[in-house]
């Protein structure tokens, strides 16, 4: 099991830019008051107003983008009091920040064949600086395939800036108003009958049934997979035990039955965990 990362910490950041996207969604700009080092794409912070406005337990969000070594981005869907209160946040807004926590996207590793990034509203979130970090690390730009889902278009959050990474982008959306009409995984099974799987790897993000019915699909193609957990946390860095994950016997997290989300993931090799 993994311990709380080294270099989280506690500090009051204020907003610099604050971006509507989609229908329901923004992307929130901070300048940490000091720089930090290099993050890793699949962390996350957790963040609340500093003031009454959000709850008193801040809440866990994904690292979007590090955009300089002081600003971090990070992409949020608008659905309750604490989202709320940070969408009404204008530029110089403190905001408290914890982080950064977790365990990010496995390393990337050219060469050890295509990899397909399923990612389901919000949970678009990690892979954008996880497609750039892949990209340095010298995966080919063509091995890298973002399939993302969504109800409509209106719910496919910053696509434009996803396709211009330069790497493939297959929207797919229930109604049909952007790229594939039907689900993500309708999606994958397209893209298997047309190019087959041979060497594929699956990382997916998103709504917890989206993601069981992802990892079937790289169950029943014999797919290498890892998952990005979105669970509930209180605390995150491992005290609360509010984002238990049951763990699966002869894994590679041991004997113990469950693991923490908040530092042992939120990113796990599928095989080694069971979906709640």
């Amino acid at each position: 099991m993994a311990a709380v990362a080294p270099d989280v910490r506690s500090q009051i950041a204020e907003v610099h830019i604050n971006r509507p996207v989609g229908a329901d969604a923004l992307v929130l700009e901070l300048r940490l008051p000091e720089a930090i080092d290099p993050l890793e794409a699949g962390r996350f912070f957790m963040l609340r107003r500093d003031d009454d406005l959000s709850p008193a337990i801040p809440r866990p969000f994904s690292v979007y983008r590090q955009v300089a070594p002081d600003r971090v981005e990070f992409l949020i869907k608008v659905f309750g009091r604490g989202t709320q209160a940070l969408a009404a946040s204008q530029p110089g807004t403190r905001v408290r920040l914890i982080g950064p926590l977790g365990q990010g996207w496995p390393a990337w590793q050219p060469d050890s064949g295509p990899k397909w990034l399923v990612a389901g509203g919000i949970g678009s979130a990690p892979f954008f600086m996880g497609i750039q970090q892949a990209l340095a690390q010298g995966v080919a730009a063509k091995d890298l395939t973002l399939i993302y889902g969504g109800r409509s278009k209106r719910f496919l959050y910053d696509l434009d800036q996803f396709a211009g990474l330069g790497v493939r982008v297959i929207a797919a959306t229930d109604d049909g108003s952007a790229g594939f009409h039907g689900n993500v995984v309708q999606a994958c099974q397209d893209l298997a009958t047309r190019e087959g799987t041979q060497a594929v790897q699956v990382f997916t993000c998103g709504p917890d049934p989206m993601m069981k019915a992802v990892l079937r699909f790289a169950q029943e193609h014999a797919l290498e997979a890892w998952v990005s957990l979105e669970t509930y946390m209180g605390c995150g860095v491992g005290i609360c035990n509010g984002c238990a994950v049951g763990t699966v016997e002869g894994g590679t997290l041991g004997d113990w039955p469950v693991a923490k989300c908040c530092i042992d993931g939120p990113v796990f090799r599928a095989a080694d965990v069971e979906l709640p």
